[in-house]
């Protein structure tokens, strides 16, 4: 018997094509240091899940699932440039699927892809920087307390929350915010290019809008789900393969995140939780959510 009567004779299905995997990269949460307790996005706590997503066998795209008010613009550019660089180098599709907020930086981390998604009550947008912070020179005077500040640069102590707002300050911070700014929307120019159809001034005021809106807008690409989406795209037999850091099990049992860092617990560590889950908790209350 020949070769080809052999082969005639085995069962076909061993030879059929296995399917395509779809690497599923979760981007959820603030964007930077967060705090010991709650960890944000950085490039750093991210970097290893990213290339493990682009090094899955059988790789015909990878998804993010992008839930994020924002925060850092350094590291949303990190993130984001990490994952274009990879999608490039094994020339990788990358599609963005955002859910309940792709907002600031989080939108920052959705332009990552070639094509974004969202669902038609997903907040989108808010392409601009704000700083956000209290002060108390009143407090301070109402008290009897004298703060007492002593630097060898005239700007070290520029916007000391214990001090009266300086003019100067103020017009050095905007200029900072203006650089940052100019930052995100090329980028934002340069992931969308000509599928942009608002103005300027609508675009990029730091608005944002519900996943039907920034459709119209050029902001997003179409209104889908990740799983519906990807079937679409690579057929119902497409496999989604999420890829997440295993955590260890004390963690696990007490409700931690991954980016402790192995830093003792104290009583410092425990406030500056405190403080970043309320700055946390505000980012997402500016959102409705």
């Amino acid at each position: 018997m020949d070769i080809g009567s052999l082969l005639a004779y085995l069962p076909l299905r061993r030879f059929k094509e296995p399917p395509p995997v779809v690497g599923v990269l979760r981007l959820g949460g603030v964007i930077g240091d967060a705090g010991p307790l709650r960890p944000g996005m950085t490039l750093s706590t991210l970097e290893s899940l990213i290339e493990r997503a682009f090094k899955l066998p059988r790789l015909k795209a990878v998804a993010l699932a992008v839930n994020s008010p924002g925060g850092s613009p350094t590291q949303s550019d990190l993130i984001a440039k990490r994952i274009r660089d990879l999608a490039q180098e094994h020339d990788v599709k990358v599609f963005a699927f955002c859910e309940d907020v792709a907002a600031s930086g989080g939108y920052w981390l959705a332009c990552a892809a070639d094509e974004i998604f969202a669902r038609e009550t997903s907040i989108i947008g808010s392409i601009g920087v704000i700083s956000a912070g209290f002060g108390f020179p009143e407090l301070l005077k109402h008290h009897g307390i004298e703060r007492r500040v002593h630097t060898s640069g005239d700007k070290k102590a520029m916007l000391d929350p214990f001090r009266p707002e300086k003019k100067d300050d103020l017009a050095r911070l905007k200029a900072l915010h203006k650089e940052i700014h100019d930052s995100f929307i090329a980028t934002v120019r340069d992931r969308r290019g000509g599928r942009l159809k608002g103005g300027d001034d609508t675009l990029f005021s730091g608005e944002f809008w519900t996943g039907k809106a920034a459709l119209d807008l050029g902001l997003i690409d179409g209104l889908g789900e990740l799983r519906q989406v990807m079937r679409e795209r690579y057929g119902e037999k497409v496999v989604l393969k999420k890829i997440d850091g295993a955590k260890p099990w004390w963690r696990r049992r007490l409700g931690l995140g991954a980016g402790l860092g192995g830093r003792a617990f104290d009583a410092q560590g425990a406030v500056s939780g405190l403080l970043a889950a309320a700055e946390e908790r505000a980012l997402w209350a500016r959102y409705g959510l």
